[in-house]
């Protein structure tokens, strides 16, 4: 993802997948078409999150705070959209070794991660949710059967 941007990199600490891209990569070698797969998935899952308001683990976002939605002038009841350009900058990156899900805009990471100096809360909307963590092991099982 190029231009200014926070790393936001989330790893998978999932042994049934791990073990899984293992085999995956014993088989193939080259995992891009695999990531890419799993990549178009989560980015729609991603960009869901901006319309449920809700992080990966399906706890809603931190409210606006009431100085904010009153000075907002489009969008009041949403979080994390203004003109809709974090949600519009989501892209994936696959390589044959691995996959990235993010933005290129700075202000990422501080939704992601919060900045308690500020008074931002933690909004996530990167992460992998138990249906994001089933597709994945559903899209490696379509891969591993196929010859």
């Amino acid at each position: 993802m190029a231009g200014a941007s926070a790393p936001i990199t989330l790893e998978i600490d999932d042994r049934e997948i791990r073990d899984g891209l293992r085999a995956l990569q014993d088989k193939l070698g080259d995992l891009r078409p695999f990531y890419q797969d799993l990549g178009e998935a989560l980015l729609n899952s991603t960009r869901r999150r901006f319309e449920t308001q809700t992080a990966p683990h399906g706890s809603p976002w931190a409210a606006l705070s009431p100085g904010y939605k009153q000075r907002k002038k489009k969008h009041k009841d949403l979080v994390l959209t203004l003109d809709g350009y974090l949600r519009g900058t989501l892209d994936y990156r696959a390589t044959k070794d691995e996959l990235r899900v993010g933005t290129p805009l700075i202000y990422g990471a501080a939704h992601q991660f919060g900045r308690p100096e500020i008074h931002l809360p933690a909004r996530p909307f990167l992460g992998l949710s138990d249906e994001d963590r089933q597709d994945a092991l559903d899209i490696l099982a379509e891969w591993l059967q196929a010859e």
